[in-house]
This record gives structure tokens, sequence and C-alpha cells, in this order.
């Protein structure tokens, strides 16, 4: 037998060598992602190969990272120039597993011939990762579920993908290398630095970056002048000695609005709704005083500090008729687990109110009848201090949660918002009533906006001989509506 007639008898036995085929190399990473074997006779490395895939996956890379942003983005071609100290880590871990050619081997398709044909596949295994991964979190971007979640979600979002990937990585050395113990230490050593520079120490710039937000201008401290200050009491006799007397016979209500944390346009939004409600659906207009800190009304406005609100109690009880008539009072700002109610208005040292100041105060004014409502986080801490049988007590939150809603974006508190601006304003005038609606309805917005704290809670006390007063006054309301 000649060389040629042997060549002609072993070549139909032999393996045909498979076509360059870029689909062939996705699908077979695709099947690394779900940890099966390779077909590796399906696919062949090259250099044209492997820069095809990397060529693709970085493309991949920039169209869905535009996907991300709305609107007009800059590109920085540079960050394709970035992460390639992972890409020599996964050739170590290649050649740490595969150091000599074995050559293909038809008989045994689920074996690597060398480690370039090992390190092509981890190029397409990557890539289809990219695919999935990029597909999946752009859906959960686009469809605003990211944006509901809560940090937990976030921890598993990032890390997910890389430990799965990890997996995947090792999972394929292991089998399609030599079972050398050293090789596969230095393959573990080399995968998990890359990972370790990938996605902590060195993490891949994106491609696009919206443009950047301007700052806003640092606003200037606030001037504390001797005339503002002196001003105040001016201010205090001026408002006060304006309240419109009780009437005799009449279950008059007056209020008191505190709003003491300067910087957060949410408390002054909610002051002057709830003020604002008390005086059209309680026949407060008249009879009522704001204390508010804030840099627009500094000459004024009555400054919302301790010894204004003692000062603001004292003159409204000189107004009205302690036996028969009510004081309404709202406090919104930030709260602490100790009852403090949080006071901002820098420079100024402002102090913060406790419930056993309020009570303090109330009890030395001789005011009977009182509605308090506290709009801040752990504000069911001011329940007991305050209850008595003559006092209606309601809060925003129980002692151990926070309330909701007193972020810089937010309109109203979700507490102000129901209690005041929907119920107390349109539905009932029924303290109770609205408080018991505002419940079921802070629960739902809690639960759709993704509090992760538990439920806020809100706390209501009524005293006994407080009703038939508040009763009173709703039968007139009524019947002056009517």
């Amino acid at each position: 037998m000649t060389g040629m007639d042997a060549e002609a008898a072993v070549a139909p036995d032999a393996a045909p060598a498979p076509r360059p085929s870029f689909l062939n190399w996705i699908r077979e990473g695709a099947r690394t992602l779900v940890f099966m074997r390779p077909r590796w006779v399906r696919v062949r490395a090259s250099p044209g190969a492997i820069a095809c895939l990397l060529i693709l996956d970085i493309f991949l890379g920039i169209g869905i990272s535009r996907l991300y942003i709305d609107g007009p983005a800059t590109f920085h071609w540079r960050a394709g120039l970035a992460g390639w100290a992972a890409f020599v880590l996964a050739v170590w871990a290649c050649y740490a597993v595969l150091p000599r050619p074995r050559g293909a081997n038809a008989e045994q398709p689920l074996i690597a011939s060398d480690a370039a044909h090992l390190m092509t596949m981890l190029v397409a295994q990557a890539l289809a990762l990219a695919i999935v991964w990029g597909c999946a979190s752009l859906l959960l971007l686009r469809s605003g579920l990211m944006e509901k979640a809560n940090l937990w979600v976030y921890w598993g979002a990032w890390l997910f993908p890389a430990i799965w990937g990890t997996l995947a990585v090792l999972l394929m050395l292991f089998r399609a290398g030599e079972r050398r113990l050293t090789g596969r230490l230095q393959a573990v050593c080399a995968i998990a630095l890359s990972v370790v520079i990938t996605n902590y120490l060195s993490p891949s710039p994106q491609f696009w970056h919206a443009p950047a937000k301007p700052e806003a201008a640092e606003e200037e401290p606030i001037r504390f002048t001797q005339e503002l200050v002196e001003l105040q009491a001016q201010l205090m006799q001026e408002q006060v000695g304006a309240l419109k007397p009780q009437r005799p016979g009449i279950a008059d209500m007056y209020t008191l609005t505190f709003a003491p944390y300067e910087g957060e346009e949410v408390f002054r939004r909610e002051s002057r709704m709830v003020n604002d409600v008390m005086a059209r659906r309680f026949d407060a207009a008249g009879r009522g005083l704001q204390l508010l800190n804030h840099r627009e009304h500094l000459d004024n406005m009555l400054w919302a500090t301790p010894l204004n609100m003692q000062r603001a109690i004292a003159g409204i009880a000189a107004k009205m008729n302690t036996d028969e008539d009510v004081l309404f009072i709202h406090l919104t700002s930030h709260g602490a687990r100790g009852g403090e109610l949080a006071a901002n208005f820098w420079p100024l040292d402002a102090e913060a109110i406790t419930p056993a100041d309020l009570r303090k105060w109330l009890d030395e004014a001789g005011i009977r009848h009182r509605v308090i409502s506290i709009s801040a986080c752990y504000s069911g801490s001011w329940i007991d201090p305050l209850a008595n049988e003559d006092t209606l007590v309601m809060t925003a939150a129980d002692a151990e949660h926070t309330s909701y809603g007193c972020g810089r974006k937010s309109p109203l508190t979700f507490f102000g918002r129901a209690m005041y601006d929907e119920q107390l304003r349109t539905s009932t005038l029924s303290f109770e009533q609205a408080h018991a609606a505002a419940r079921k309805i802070i629960a739902q917005r809690e639960k759709e906006a993704g509090k992760d704290d538990g439920y806020s809670n809100p706390q209501i006390k009524v005293g006994s001989r407080i009703r038939p007063y508040l009763d009173k006054l709703r039968e007139r309301l009524g019947q002056q509506a009517r």
C-alpha cells in the first residue's frame, strides 16, 4: 500500500475540521453557563475566532450600556482599554490546567485540544453571560423594578452574575484540563484574582456617561443679625394679638403648627397644608399660629424654637376659653428614638423639643382640651407622655419604626398627605376616622414604595373627656356646611 493509499484509507474515519462559526462558539459557551460540557469538536480555535468574539463582546457592552441611559450621553472610548488584566489572568488559568496540547480527538468530543481552545471558550462563555445578564438587567431597569427594589436586591443583582460566571469558568477548566493539583490551584488563584480586580479593585468604566447634572449653588449660611433676633418678640406680640378671641358658648378650634427643620421643604409644605386644612375645615381661620424655621421667612414668621413654642402656647391660652375651646398642635420634622423632634436652623443653635417639654408648657398655660399630631419617625414615643383624658394624640409611626416621605424629593410626608390633605380636607371631620383610613392608605403606599424597615404603624390615643368636645365641634361644623 502506498502512502497515498494509506491516507485515503484513514480519511473516511478522520473527524472533519469544523467550519468557523460564531454561532457554534456562542452555543457551546452558553452550554458551559448552565454547567454542561462543551462539545469541543464543534468549534475551532484560531486568532481570528478569539479576536472576533472579543470584539463582539465589546460592541455588545457598548450597545447595552447606551440603552441604560435616557437622553444624550457621551461616549468614552478609553473604557475599551480597561479590564485586560482579567484577560491575562484567564490565559494563565487556561495554560495552568492544560500546559501541553493534546490534539483533537473525535472519539473524545468533550476534551479541549489545547489552552488556546480553552481560552476561546472562556471568551465565548463571557459573551453568552453578557448577552443573558445584560438583557435581564436592562429589562429590570426599564420596567422600573430596580427603582422599587431594596438594598438586598441591588446586592443580589451585582453578586449573582459574578458568582454564576465564576462557578461556570472553574467547572469548565476542571473538566477540560489535566487533573494536576498544582495546575488547578493556579487556575483557582488566577480566576479569583480576576474576579476581585474586575468587581472590586478596578471595575471596568462605562462606555457611556450621561451629562453631569449642574451642581446646585451652595447656599450661604443664614445671617442672624441682632435686628432679626429682636424682631421675634415683636412678631410674637403682633401675631398673638391678631388672633380672633373665643366666642362664648361655641367650641372653637385654635391651631399651632411647628416645623423646626430648616432646609427640608417637605416640612414647610406640610406645615402650610395642615394650617390651611384646619382653617378651612375646622373654622380656625384667624385662630392659628405657624412656627417655621426657613431662610425665606426670617423676618415675617415666628421661628420654630422651644422658647417661641412656649410663648405661642401661652399666648393662645390667653385668647381662648381653656374650658371650652380646643387647641390643635401639629409638629413635623425628623424624629429620634429617644422622643426628640429634630431641629435645624444653622448657625443658630436650635434645640430640639421633647414630649415632656410640650406637656409642661400646655399644663402651665392651663389648656385642657388638646389635639396633638406628630409627623416624625419614631413618634409613637410621644403617645404616653402626652396622653390624658382631655387629649387626643396621634402620630405618624410607632416608637420602633420610621415614618415615610420626609425626604427632599417628597411633596408631603405619607402621614401628612393621607391624614390631612386627603381625609380631613375632603372626607371627614373626625380625627379618629381620618386616622383609621390613613393607616390603610399609608400601609399600601409604603409597600409600593419598598419601605424596608417595616410598616410605620401610625398610632392614636383618645382621652374619654376630649371626645364630647370634638363631637360638639364636629356637629357645629357639619351644620355650618349644610
